[in-house]
């Protein structure tokens, strides 16, 4: 009788054990694999930098001129000057990348990001010299759901904000889109749509007048000069 009831309590006791040893045995690999991931993030990270900085390079001209210009400007061996730079406004920083041809601001691209539905977007934002009018957009990263959100990459999406102006905000809609601001939300996505709209729209307003000024200033280089002429006093 003593040895019957002796044994059910071990019983739980072992079963109590194996759960604990379980326990800290998923929290331990847990812990490994997430330090290992960490480890490889931090390894790859600058060649992932590396890679989005020279396709970045690579869109400039197709962001600025358009694909067929681009190619065309390729073709005929002129260069285009890429000056990248880095503006802080809105309390953020932007990476900036100011192209030329001929001495003269052609236009720029702008990179930013801004979440999304299903994770971070970067994206590179192309307006003309005077930052009046999207010239281009391009999807540099994203992680959104494949087969609908993931359609922001496609150019047929894209091709809705060139010639958009800078001054207004756009706006992602489910019906077909009617007023200029207005950008057709793909079907089922209307969350990863409206994302790249407010990314946009939030870049464009903290970096439209900077932009608007800087090419002005390299447009016109004597008025930062002093004049010789001038009288002295």
């Amino acid at each position: 009788m003593n040895t019957s009831q002796q044994t059910v309590p071990d019983s739980k006791n072992r079963l109590k054990d194996l759960f604990i040893f379980q326990a800290w045995l998923v929290l331990l690999l847990a812990s490994f694999f997430g330090a290992a991931l960490a480890g490889i993030q931090l390894t790859l990270s600058p060649k992932i930098e590396a890679n989005k900085l020279n396709e970045t390079l690579e869109k400039v001209p197709e962001l600025i001129l358009g694909a067929d210009a681009a190619q065309a400007f390729i073709d005929k061996n002129r260069q285009m000057e890429i000056d990248r730079q880095f503006i802080e406004a809105g309390k953020k920083i932007y990476s900036v990348f100011q192209a030329k041809t001929n001495g003269q601001t052609a236009g720029w691209v702008v990179k930013s990001s801004g979440q999304g539905y299903a994770g971070k977007i970067e994206l590179l934002i192309g307006v003309d010299a005077k930052s009046e009018e999207i010239t281009g957009l391009f999807i540099l990263d994203q992680k959104e759901t494949p087969g609908l959100g993931n359609k922001i990459m496609e150019s047929v999406w894209r091709k809705q904000f060139i010639n958009k102006s800078t001054q207004q905000q756009l706006t992602a809609v489910k019906t077909k889109a009617a007023a200029p601001n207005e950008i057709n939300a793909i079907t089922g996505a209307t969350i990863s749509s409206k994302s790249v709209c407010g990314i946009v729209n939030q870049s464009l307003e903290n970096l439209r007048q900077p932009l608007a000024s800087a090419a002005l200033n390299n447009q016109n280089p004597s008025d930062n000069q002093p004049n010789n002429n001038q009288e002295k006093k």
